[in-house]
């Protein structure tokens, strides 16, 4: 144990840089994007008045293994990159577990979250593509405070569509996006048209990251020089976010360890889908065995109660079919305040990895023990973890547990994705009680699973 420091560290010069793109190994490739009218595959012609052009093609391509990280993006990575590996010495302790518990910090910039390393990619492409401006959606806020920050930083105008629940529960995130030049609207809003639809079909709605999409969508393709991004779910961005795999597993070969657990919250599948990607290279080339771990909230279990087939990524039905793990695009979550794992749906790379079995499981939990692993992160590790971010702590010390029961010493491995600091209405409803579980019914499952897009693929 003595011999592990506490924090490992890459230089700026051992930082990757290209980014692996996972599905080049797969033997059976993610499902291709349909066009939710015809149902043919979507082109690069296709997908360019939603994305930028280098974006649509990183999209759609299976098979390039590694996409050089351009100059640009690299310096602008240096400001908050590498990120630390940490071994969770207090945490062992406090468990009482034989089992080597690592985590990697990604909370080291404003946005407090992975959320930057794809922003940074996406914005840089946009400029370089001489755009007027962006529109994007905003779960629990992460995602539309990186992409303010990048816009900053490579000076282009930014409209941000926050869910609703979120914007109401998180009202530093709006002062944070605003400080950074972004303009920041709650969703479902009267200023779309999708938006106002939604709202006359589901009054006082608090909304959902698939209704915020669907107004980015419409503003986007409606403003003449605008694109729409988006910060998890699409390939492009868990490509960007492989940085986050590439560097953990250098870590980990700096210390000579290898995980036995690799374990990560899933929303959409950003965090995720880049943080094992570079432990899933091993597995499907046959190299090591891993165990993977996805862990999403009860109150939208897209993995564990959805279905694999094709839907609609957002709820207005203004973009493509793609076919993934999902409850639906028209199920509304309760008002978690996991607010970036609030989406009806899996990134399709997961979703084929998770149903060709390579990811080995996904659990889902509840918010008050989300909340009681958090605690007790907060004080053996004194870093206080957003609330997506716990639910990969949760299952971490379950399996830290379970080593304790059995005696074996498994390496696991989390990513920790981020800060709670703007988390702290939660926080306060789990200390004094008012917190509460939700879990769909099955009617509330197949209410959502009955709308979706017949589609004969």
């Amino acid at each position: 144990m003595a011999n592990v420091p506490k924090r490992i560290f890459l230089t700026a010069d051992q930082m990757p840089k290209q980014w692996y793109n996972v599905r080049a190994d797969m033997k059976i490739k993610p499902a291709k994007l349909i066009h939710p009218g015809t149902h043919e595959e979507l082109k690069v012609e296709d997908l360019s008045p939603i994305f930028c052009e280098e974006l649509c093609k990183q999209e759609l391509d299976d098979d390039t293994a590694y996409f050089d990280i351009p100059e640009e993006v690299q310096e602008f990575y240096k400001i908050f990159r590498p990120s630390p590996l940490i071994r969770a010495y207090e945490l062992e302790k406090y468990l009482g577990t034989p089992a080597k518990i690592y985590y990697k910090f990604e909370g080291n910039n404003t946005s407090g979250s992975h959320k930057l390393n794809s922003a940074a990619a996406q914005v840089y492409y946009a400029k370089k593509q001489g755009l007027k401006g962006l529109t994007t959606e905003t779960g629990a806020g992460q995602w539309g405070t990186a992409l303010a920050m990048a816009c900053s930083h490579f000076d282009l105008p930014l409209k941000v569509y926050m869910v609703k629940c979120s914007y109401e529960q998180k009202p530093f995130r709006k002062s944070i996006i605003e400080t950074f030049g972004a303009e920041i609207i709650p969703s479902p809003s009267t200023t779309t048209n999708v938006g106002r639809a939604i709202l006359e079909k589901h009054p006082g709605t608090t909304g959902s990251l698939g209704c915020a999409i669907s107004e980015a969508v419409e503003v986007a393709t409606s403003t003449e020089g605008y694109r729409y991004v988006l910060g998890s779910v699409l390939n492009q961005v868990l490509l960007h976010q492989s940085i986050i795999g590439e560097e953990t597993k250098l870590q980990m070969e700096m210390v000579d360890e290898y995980p036995d657990i690799v374990i990560g919250c899933a929303g959409g599948g950003s965090n995720l889908g880049g943080f094992m990607s570079a432990f899933m290279r091993d597995k499907l080339q046959g190299k090591a065995s891993p165990k993977f771990i996805a862990v999403e909230p009860k109150s939208c279990p897209s993995m564990t109660r959805g279905s694999y087939v094709y839907d609609f990524c957002d709820t207005g039905h203004v973009t493509p079919l793609a076919k993934m793990y999902t409850v639906g695009s028209e199920y509304i979550p309760s008002p978690s305040h996991a607010g970036g794992l609030r989406y009806h749906g899996m990134s399709p790379i997961v979703s084929q990895l998770y149903h060709d079995g390579y990811i080995d499981e996904a659990r889902a939990v509840e918010q008050t023990k989300v909340f009681e692993a958090a605690n007790i992160f907060a004080k053996t590790e004194t870093i206080l973890p957003a609330p997506e971010s716990s639910h990969a702590i949760r299952v971490a010390i379950d399996e830290a547990l379970k080593c304790k029961e059995t005696g074996e010493a498994k390496t696991i491995v989390f990513n920790l994705t981020g800060t709670g600091y703007f988390d702290m209405t939660a926080y306060a409803s789990y200390k004094d009680g008012t917190m509460s579980d939700y879990e769909p019914s099955d009617e509330d499952i197949a209410n959502g699973l009955a709308q979706l897009p017949k589609v004969n693929k």
